[in-house]
């Protein structure tokens, strides 16, 4: 199904659009009782109506901001374009997050209201709300009959939908509430709204919150679409699996291309169950970060050991010819039998465990580890890697199916401009071009310079103008010599290997680099039990074979490293970066400068 994103003002006009033209058909799927069941397009267009009027009876105004804080669901979207239908402005929030960060984006934000789904989350959101002055009301999706101590205003999901569903609205004073018509509020929308406010992950502070237009989001989805036509157009009918969380501008920007051409979303139930999920659901596409890859390429390699030389055999020479196809070398005839023959009884296996329908994986957010999106490609799984940030609404460029080129992040999206500045930085132009920083303007005047958004990634064009990225400007480790290296590759290199889980390199004014390192606990405590060891991290992370055998992997991997790039020396860490440890982002970037706030005075030990 194609559609002119161009021609609606709004995210809720294109829904209105939708909604009447698909009204019956299924649209949004959930986990009920153990298996999936649908909802309508019509019965979301009741449920965004019946949430708008709530929020409307509860004192909500144009312009007002309302959090969103809810894993993916069918809920999570009708609240998105409920608070949009009235004006109002969504701040989407990480469950993932803690206490604090809602404290501070309630704040900063000033919201009025924050709609919630759970329990657990209530527990931790409360504490944020009650020492806000300005938000007064919580709307709890689960009807978990729970209850609170603490003096705040709660009103349930179900309640609202219940009181608002069987209204007819037009547009008239009643009960000193004005009722909501979605046709008629959408004709006063206009594309330069903003439409919702989303909070940078905050690598180097304290978030942004970032104001995205309605038209920035659909100038996206019209780049999206000539991304995909080519895998979509035979299609009678198209599923997405929804996983990413829709907190992530990422996610939440393409459920909006999703809405345009008339797909299916399914929502995960978590990672944990992804797997299962695909194979329920069957989708045609997915997307993650390059974690969520580098684990599946880890946990597929892996279970290769445990299976028989045969099937080693047939996996090893899969992924030499399925090399060989990327980089369009060529086959004798023999090779190219035997790659048919393995698109059978290989990589039909492999693509089965995913559901068996997928047309493409897209990994955005961070890069892609060009030997882990080699090994999936070669496996039959195509990995289309994009490039973008939360300002720019966020992709400004993807590899297109046709023509995927892995070190690349692709041609840049219709509707998008891309220059490189004098020092190599990536500057960004279009609609797609965020509204600027909430309630900071220096921030704002400082990123958006002429109308382009300086990156702070540094990047090139290549030979067919598919964009490259090289480094984060500010990651950038300039060393004594005055050589600019880049962290982020060598880290991919060290990550990259079995025995590694993370690693932060730190040589900023040094003569040589130093690293970070955290063990793969699985891996450590496999080669404890084969050489005699006590099986905790603790322990291992002090013991002298141990970091001689981690000394080993970084030597295999200096081997194929310039010199300067080498890591001479390192720390191990025996706890991984994570969210609750907040060394990490909750779009799983490492937090460098928390981490060298902790470990800075050992790294400099080492020199």
């Amino acid at each position: 199904m194609s559609i002119n994103f161009d021609q609606f003002n709004s995210i809720v006009s294109l829904f209105h659009h939708q909604s009447i033209n698909l009204a019956d058909k299924p649209y949004l799927w959930k986990k009920s009782d153990d298996q999936f069941v649908s909802l309508s397009w019509k019965q979301i267009r009741e449920q965004v109506e019946a949430i708008a009027q709530g929020l409307i009876n509860l004192g909500v105004l144009k312009g007002d901001r309302i959090i969103i804080l809810s894993e993916n669901r069918p809920e999570w979207q009708v609240a998105d374009l409920a608070i949009m239908a009235i004006g109002a402005i969504s701040v989407p929030a990480y469950t993932t997050s803690t206490s604090n960060d809602y404290e501070h984006i309630i704040n900063h934000s000033g919201a009025r209201c924050i709609i919630i789904s759970s329990h657990n989350l209530a527990l931790k959101a409360i504490p944020a709300v009650l020492k806000s002055s300005k938000c007064q009301n919580i709307i709890k999706i689960d009807q978990d009959n729970k209850k609170y101590d603490d003096p705040v205003n709660i009103t349930m999901w179900n309640k609202i939908i219940e009181e608002n569903k069987d209204s007819s609205w037009n547009v008239i004073e009643k009960d000193n509430y004005k009722n909501f018509n979605l046709k008629e509020s959408i004709k006063i929308q206009k594309r330069t709204d903003t439409a919702c406010i989303i909070y940078t992950s905050g690598t180097g502070g304290s978030p942004k919150g970032v104001m995205l237009s309605h038209g920035a989001m659909l100038t996206n989805c019209t780049g999206a679409q000539e991304l995909l036509q080519n895998l979509i157009k035979d299609l009678n009918e198209i599923r997405f699996l929804s996983w990413l969380p829709l907190s992530h501008s990422y996610e939440h920007t393409l459920q909006f291309y999703e809405m345009g051409i008339g797909a299916q979303i399914y929502y995960a139930e978590g990672i944990d169950k992804l797997l299962v999920n695909m194979s329920e659901t069957k989708p045609h596409f997915m997307t993650a970060v390059p974690r969520f890859y580098d684990s599946l390429h880890t946990r597929i390699s892996q279970g290769l050991k445990k299976q028989g030389m045969i099937s080693q055999l047939l996996f090893s020479i899969t992924l030499k010819l399925g090399e060989k196809r990327y980089y369009n070398q060529d086959m004798s005839k023999i090779e190219k039998i035997i790659n048919n023959i393995l698109d059978k009884i290989v990589r039909k296996k492999v693509k089965k465990r995913f559901g068996g329908h997928l047309r493409a994986l897209v990994s955005g957010g961070a890069a892609l580890n060009f030997e882990v999106g080699l090994y999936l490609t070669a496996l039959g799984l195509p990995l289309l890697q994009g490039y973008g940030q939360t300002e720019t609404a966020p992709v400004v460029s993807a590899n297109p199916p046709e023509k995927i080129k892995l070190d690349t992040v692709g041609p840049v999206f219709k509707g998008t401009e891309v220059k490189i500045a004098s020092d190599g930085e990536i500057l960004v132009r279009g609609e797609n071009v965020m509204n600027g920083y909430w309630n900071d303007p220096e921030a704002t005047s400082s990123t958006i310079i002429d109308g382009w958004v300086h990156t702070g990634d540094i990047g090139s064009f290549d030979e067919d103008q598919y964009l490259k990225i090289t480094d984060r400007k500010k990651d950038i480790i300039v060393n004594t010599g005055g050589d600019n290296i880049s962290p982020s590759r060598i880290e991919e290199k060290l990550d990259i290997e079995p025995q590694i889980a993370q690693s932060m390199l730190y040589g900023d004014s040094k003569n040589y680099l130093v690293a970070i390192i955290v063990p793969d606990k699985e891996q450590a405590l496999l080669w404890a039990k084969e050489n005699n060891k006590k099986t905790e991290m603790s322990f291992l992370i002090n013991d002298e074979d141990f970091i001689k055998m981690i000394k080993e992997v970084t030597n295999k991997v200096n081997k194929n490293l310039s010199v300067i790039e080498q890591v001479r020396k390192f720390i191990l860490f025996d706890e991984e970066f994570t969210i609750e440890n907040d060394m990490m982002t909750p779009t799983m970037k490492v937090k460098r400068f928390k981490v060298k706030n902790i470990f800075g005075a050992r790294l400099e030990e080492l020199y």
